[in-house]
């Protein structure tokens, strides 16, 4: 998965409610689809809580965890017995990034991070799906279902756990 791809993910989930938002969670399923119309679709779930906090749970084709904290991305994949952290800029500030967001036509919206346009499609206060071009030219989908909004959500499970034995990679 792409680094790009969850800072985005994360940002655009404050469009639901632009002034209110609070927390986002959903199932999701994301396709990205190659030059060559290759296609490979990834499922699981999504919980996100401002101002800077979610927790990326894939289960199919692959397991795999993403956390994503004010100033790292650290995921877990059991298959590869791996954890991999990245640091990232601090100062970027998900939720601001969506309300800055442009209405394009009704429940259509664009934002733009890392010259990557993004494109959020809603249904009225709900987050329907995301679509941009990543950096390798690929297109990527994101469709979200079972949202919801503004529940509380436990900050501890935004706490990462690397399972003792798995290597850890520094980027």
């Amino acid at each position: 998965m792409k680094f790009n791809l969850l800072l985005l993910l994360l940002s655009s989930y404050t469009f639901a409610n632009i002034t209110d938002l609070t927390s986002f969670q959903a199932d999701f399923e994301q396709s990205i689809t190659d030059e060559k119309n290759k296609k490979i679709v990834y499922k699981g779930d999504i919980k996100a809580s401002n101002p800077h906090y979610a927790l990326w749970q894939y289960n199919n084709p692959i397991e795999k965890t993403v956390y994503v904290l004010k100033n790292r991305v650290i995921m877990i994949e059991p298959d590869l017995e791996q954890a991999i952290i990245k640091t990232i800029d601090s100062n970027f500030d998900f939720f601001a990034l969506m309300k800055n967001a442009k209405e394009i036509k009704k429940d259509t919206y664009t934002a733009t991070f890392n010259n990557i346009k993004y494109t959020i499609y809603t249904k009225g206060l709900t987050i329907e799906s995301i679509a941009y071009v990543d950096e390798f030219e690929n297109e990527v989908n994101i469709v979200f279902k079972n949202q919801k909004v503004n529940e509380k959500i436990d900050l501890n499970i935004f706490n990462p756990y690397i399972p003792q034995g798995f290597d850890i990679i520094r980027d």
